[in-house]
């Protein structure tokens, strides 16, 4: 039976737009001639586009023989002889997945080496609407860390561009890491700076590394790094978590610093100093060149000791902060005695003064609670006194009651850490010392135990300290100093600061430059310390250095009554309770 074609629509000579319009051709001859070149490519028949060309194709009068012909004769199966080696990998008894990461990942290599970011813009153009396959590209992680990478390489292809907003919308956004791919759109961006503002405060033990993350995020520009100070200086007005955010804020501001970016005109710029043109010149002025200077702090000074003062949060600046404390607990640096009640005044201010929020009262009724300012003032000026004295551990012990009354209050703690960092960086100072535990760093263990904010700060110093070279010292004398860090340590574990400290230790163990006899000390110490129950992240982090061969195998005995054996026999039992 034969059939009768109805030919009518090869000959047409329209063609529809993607918004379904019909056009017609101007050149039939010139579209022909393009949609052959085209046919003539290998494997064009396997190319996503190849329904439209052909499309027009028929449209403009083309042979559907010569088409056939061509699509055949070009025809390689590159992809279907991909399929069909991967086939037979898997019978040979390669594993699946270990095939697809084959294949995958050389699909990636000649995708990075032959990028065409203008071809790429072209899909849009050509299509006029979202392709199918991007959508599902996009749904698997391989592809999308492509995206990430070519976004990176290529930040002006809006193809890419478009596809990192598909993927930010798609509810990908935390695998968004580059800063350079999220800051070129304002949607993505915010999208990665909320997920990044969200680990930051539900993560309360790393804090430090939630910090960093964020702050490096926001100072990538000028423009990410104002929008999202305001953003957060917004956020700061809450009353419920405003504080959180508040610290966000002067923590991204340390950190621009740390890394020479002058921010100082924005952060003035957004407390509403502009109000207070005097303090705002003096501490704009300390802060752009980094430095103190007594007519500046006489300024400050007066105006905050008057009867109408400043907002508190003008010198409530994490930088001028920092400056007083150095001006106070560095014995290397000298203050004119005559401006020292000045320094002292403006950091016990800073710390102390409660300054009723706007929303609550009228700027004219501000309330301010100034109870512990003068208490505040007493203990700055005590401890400092204590610690511009160049004196021994043993000098020390006779002043150390008076140290610990003065370190109850938060803003000498901080003094406190920053003046025994001082003094035990110091190359000589283990050299001279010849007690066990030198009293600067058993004060360390007083702030630790009463400013559990401070702990972070302790760690990063024991450290600092665990991890210096100590040459002029024998090899058993460094053995017993270290001993005696990681003991600080074990008390900064008691003291609730656990996971920053196991992590550190395991950090030890994974890089292996660390004595092995050191992480056995540590964990026969905090064995001998801890009882259950034991959370979750504890015993992620201790479990593998308590079941590790080298470390404990010398600490077992014959039976069980051993601390290591009663450790693993506790998890084991609560384990399998839980299963």
């Amino acid at each position: 039976m034969e059939v009768e074609y109805d030919d009518s629509g090869w000959q047409g000579r329209a063609k529809q737009t993607a918004s379904g319009e019909e056009v017609h051709e101007d050149n039939p001859q010139k579209t022909i001639k393009e949609c052959l070149e085209k046919f003539l490519t290998p494997d064009y028949i396997m190319e996503p586009g190849i329904f439209t060309q052909l499309k027009r194709y028929f449209q403009s009068g083309g042979s559907p023989e010569e088409v056939i012909s061509m699509l055949s004769e070009n025809y390689k199966a590159v992809a279907q002889m991909a399929n069909l080696l991967a086939e037979w990998l898997i019978l040979a008894g390669v594993k699946v997945t270990e095939v697809q990461a084959m294949v995958e990942n050389h699909l990636k290599e000649m995708i990075l080496k032959s990028f065409d970011p203008k071809k790429a813009d072209t899909i849009f153009t050509e299509e006029g609407e979202t392709p199918d396959w991007l959508t599902e590209m996009i749904d698997h992680y391989t592809w999308r860390s492509l995206i990430y990478r070519l976004a990176e390489e290529y930040p002006d292809c809006l193809m890419l561009n478009f596809t990192i907003k598909l993927i930010s919308d798609a509810g990908f956004q935390s695998e968004i890491t580059s800063i350079s791919t999220a800051a070129q759109q304002i949607e993505v961006f915010s999208r990665v700076l909320k997920t990044s503002i969200v680990k930051f405060l539900n993560n309360p033990d790393d804090v430090h590394g939630a910090i960093q993350e964020c702050a490096r995020m926001v100072c990538h520009g000028q423009h990410t790094y104002v929008y999202s100070q305001v953003l957060i200086q917004v956020l700061s007005q809450e009353q419920k978590g405003g504080f959180n955010m508040k610290r966000l804020s002067q923590e991204i501001i340390k950190y621009a610093l740390q890394n020479n970016q002058n921010v100082t005109p924005i952060t003035m710029a957004l407390n509403g100093s502009a109000v207070y043109p005097q303090a705002c010149q003096a501490l704009t002025s300390m802060l752009t060149r980094n430095t103190l200077n007594p007519a500046d702090i006489t300024v400050l000074f007066r105006n905050y000791s008057g009867s109408d003062p400043p907002p508190i949060d003008l010198i409530r600046n994490p930088q001028f902060l920092e400056l007083l404390v150095d001006a106070l607990f560095r014995a290397s640096v000298k203050i004119n005695p005559e401006h020292k009640p000045k320094y002292v005044f403006l950091l016990a201010y800073a710390s102390s003064v409660i300054d009723q929020p706007a929303k609550k009262r009228p700027l004219t009724e501000r309330l301010l609670n100034k109870d512990e300012l003068k208490s505040t003032i007493q203990a700055i000026e005590k401890a400092h006194a204590i610690c511009i004295v160049d004196q021994g551990s043993t000098e020390l012990i006779a002043e150390l009651q008076t140290l610990y009354n003065c370190i109850k209050y938060p803003v000498v703690g901080v003094g406190v850490i920053r003046w025994i960092e001082n003094v035990v960086m110091e190359p000589s100072y283990f050299k001279l010392s010849t007690d066990s535990c030198p009293t600067h760093l058993a004060v360390l263990d007083e702030v630790a135990g009463v400013h559990p904010t401070l702990q972070q700060q302790i760690l990063f110093l024991l450290i600092r300290l665990f991890e210096s070279k100590q040459d002029e010292l024998e090899i058993l004398v460094q053995l017993e100093m270290k001993k005696m860090i990681l003991d600080r340590m074990v008390n900064l574990l008691t003291r609730g600061c656990v996971v920053p400290v196991l992590r550190y230790i395991k950090q030890c163990c994974a890089v292996e430059d660390t004595d092995i006899s050191l992480i056995r000390y540590f964990v026969t110490e905090v064995l001998e310390t801890i009882t259950h129950p034991y959370s979750a992240e504890f015993v992620q982090l201790f479990l593998p250095m308590v079941e590790n061969e080298e470390i404990t195998g010398t600490m077992r005995g014959e039976g069980d009554n051993d601390p290591v054996s009663e450790f693993i026999g506790i998890y084991m039992r609560l384990y399998m309770r839980s299963m």
